[in-house]
């Protein structure tokens, strides 16, 4: 098998081919184009099959990682969408629940009445109610009425319809039925049910989750199918699947049914990648640190795996969402992030980005404002003769003449500018990192930080160092980090289903058989991509909390319902909390996750050579040493012919094929035998 994994960013769209007969591994990257994403993903694929000295007809499958849906919900720009729903709840979506994203605050922007995914006008409303406990039917569906708001939906030109019944969950009759209507009045238009989303209550998430799906849906769909196309068109035969946000890759078909589950697709792949790096390298507890040319996002790996966002954690630019979702925190700072004064003479990075094109003022296309890239260029730690290899030069000039404006605005020096540049962005990630460690209960100073991303590795001690972080570790190919994790996941699938029950009360059969019915369906998912019965495992779970808390902590089974599952919660509630109470257990939600596994990327082959050999130069750069910043010497080294286990103590720059490393005065480097580059303070072991 030759499969690929393809992560587009906003800045640079990255390959990783993997040879599963031969072990063998090539990279490649390019720059984005983001107005075709498909376009770089298609060509850049073809280009890397020739270095590879294949023809795309020899990849057999193709895993890609996409921001599409994410950037459809962040920029506002999805389809004209429309809602049918119960009479009497059509604001439902609008009133949401008494939180509010900021308590204190008149003057706030509440994003589902500020920017709603469905309009009021296109929110109509039909005659049926569903009722508790069992879903009995207590006043029929009114198929009349949901013909006249499909019409009424179709002649105001709405391309999405979302149905979203009030007790759906327990019953999707209603819904089912309304949405085969919608079709035949609407045979173009991208039709979703709340229940075929997400069946669980809390009915302003769900409906909100399947207005979401509805609002990308279209663009989403409409994206994979020109990608699948392209890639049929260069003789590419092999599978398209793309990255959840669960962390688990799916056929594209059944990925286009659920856009709403790829919000987090491109950064799943990332902290997979960096957790496979850790584990190459014996670590269990990693803070994955991905930086792009947009963004940064961060991720945290305990002995138990991936963390996964809890209920009331998960959320896409300020809307709530309930759907799996690993837990990344995603903040605006990348290479191509712009430092500027704000209005009120405050010196900011980010989050607004250059992008792609015309990208930082160093890449040559005509970029006239400051951005980190040009902050590092400018301070010596980006040789503009190296960049991606050599295969891309660097405008050093155009770099000083955009960070030198902003410094006479702020009345600094060159060099005291772009370091303040990097201070800001630095700060700005070390708070995002405290944001998933400390204030979830985890020291940070027990983990290591994987630095990946373009410009990952450029920052990772620095920001390790504020937190006091002992160890760095770069992976291999870090630039392509993202591309890799997706060659490490397996398929992946989840439903689930609200079935409210009470501890002392609890009917097991009912509980197993919603189990079983569940586990049936997404087995016939995988064997419908074409996975063998084998090769299928399935995991049980249930979301449970005490009787009168509001959210729920996941309780893993090992077969069917028993009792020991109300122990294993009591276990898992005074691990997350520091107590555990003597109250009755309520059952709210049975889930099942099916994983169909696949050939994964093991390790890779580790280059190697002298020091004398990999050192490839030296130059001044700006550190600031015992809280001064001067120029100081340093030294620029091969990766790939780094010595395994030598000691390379800074200032010095490691050049990567795909990003550059900076390992800071009183930092030390080291090449491991597991491919990974591991930087440690003041050569602590």
């Amino acid at each position: 098998m030759r499969v690929v994994g393809v992560d587009i960013g906003g800045t640079f769209t990255d390959f990783m081919l993997y040879d599963t007969e031969h072990g063998s591994v090539h990279v490649h990257k390019i720059p984005s184009t983001p107005a075709e994403p498909e376009r770089a993903m298609v060509d850049g694929l073809v280009e890397l099959c020739s270095a590879a000295g294949l023809s795309p007809r020899d990849v057999t499958g193709v895993f890609h990682g996409t921001t599409v849906a994410t950037n459809a919900v962040l920029q506002h720009e999805g389809a004209v969408a429309g809602m049918i729903t119960t009479r009497g709840f059509r604001d439902v979506v609008h009133i949401g629940r008494h939180q509010r994203p900021l308590h204190y605050s008149v003057m706030q922007d509440i994003p589902w009445q500020a920017k709603p995914f469905v309009q009021r006008r296109h929110r109509k409303v039909v005659t049926e109610r569903i009722v508790p406990p069992t879903g009995e039917v207590l006043v029929p569906l009114d198929e009349d009425d949901v013909r006249a708001a499909a019409r009424e939906l179709r002649d105001e030109g709405v391309e999405a319809v979302a149905v979203c019944f009030l007790f759906s969950y327990l019953n999707p009759e209603h819904e089912d039925r309304a949405a085969a209507i919608v079709r035949e009045e609407l045979p173009d238009a991208f039709v979703t049910t709340s229940a075929e989303i997400v069946p669980q209550f809390r009915e302003f998430e769900r409906f909100t989750t399947a207005t979401m799906s509805a609002f990308v849906g279209p663009k989403t769909g409409t994206y994979l199918e020109r990608l699948a196309a392209g890639l049929e068109g260069e003789g590419v035969d092999g599978d398209l699947h793309v990255m959840m946000s669960s962390g688990g890759v799916a056929a594209a078909r059944t990925a286009a049914q659920r856009p709403v589950t790829m919000m987090l697709s491109g950064p799943a792949a990332g902290i997979l990648g960096g957790q496979w790096a850790g584990e190459l390298a014996g670590r269990r507890r990693l803070i994955t640190f991905d930086m792009g040319g947009t963004s940064a996002d961060i991720g945290i790996v305990t002995e138990t795996g991936v963390t996964e966002a809890s209920a009331r954690d998960t959320w896409i630019g300020g809307y709530p969402l309930l759907v799996p979702m690993l837990d990344v925190h995603t903040i605006g700072a990348g290479g191509g992030s712009i430092a500027y004064v704000d209005e009120g003479g405050a010196f900011r990075v980010g989050p607004r980005s250059a992008g792609a094109t015309p990208g930082p003022a160093c890449y040559g296309n005509g970029g006239e404002e400051p951005t980190i890239s040009d902050a590092h260029t400018v301070l010596g730690r980006l040789d503009p003769e190296r960049f991606l290899g050599g295969r891309m030069k660097l405008d050093r000039d155009a770099a000083v003449a955009v960070v030198q404006k902003l410094a006479d605005e702020l009345g600094l020096g060159l060099e005291e500018a772009a370091e303040g540049i990097l201070t800001i962005a630095n700060s700005n990630m070390a708070r995002a990192i405290r944001s998933r460690t400390i204030e979830k209960g985890h020291d940070p100073r027990e983990f290591a930080l994987v630095a990946f991303g373009g410009a990952g590795p450029l920052h990772a001690a620095e920001v390790a160092d504020s937190l006091e972080i002992p160890e760095v570790l770069v992976p291999p190919y870090p630039g392509i980090t993202s591309a890799g994790g997706l060659l490490t996941s397996d398929l992946k699938y989840d439903q689930m289903r609200t079935v409210f029950q009470l501890e002392g009360s609890v009917d097991a059969e009912r509980l197993n058989a919603e189990l079983d019915a569940l586990e049936r369906e997404l087995r016939e998912w995988l064997l419908r991509d074409g996975v063998a019965e084998s090769e299928i495992q399935t995991i049980r779970a249930l979301d449970c909390r005490y009787a009168g808390q509001g959210y729920e902590l996941r309780v893993t089974l090992d077969g069917p319902f028993t009792d020991a599952a109300f122990e294993r919660f009591h276990r898992l509630h005074e691990r997350e909390y520091g107590s555990a109470y003597s109250d009755p257990i309520e059952i709210v939600n049975a889930r099942v996750t099916a994983l169909g596994e696949r050939p994964a990327l093991e390790r890779l082959p580790v280059a190697s050579g002298g020091l004398d050999e990999a050192l490839v130069g030296e130059s001044d750069g700006h550190f600031r040493v015992d809280g001064e910043l001067q120029a100081v010497t340093t030294r620029f080294y091969d990766r790939d012919k780094l010595p395994l286990g030598e000691l390379v103590p800074g200032p010095a720059i490691v050049f990567h094929l795909d990003t550059t490393t900076v390992v800071p005065p009183s930092w030390t480097a080291r090449a491991d035998a597991s491919g990974n580059l591991i930087l440690t303070k003041d050569g602590a072991q």
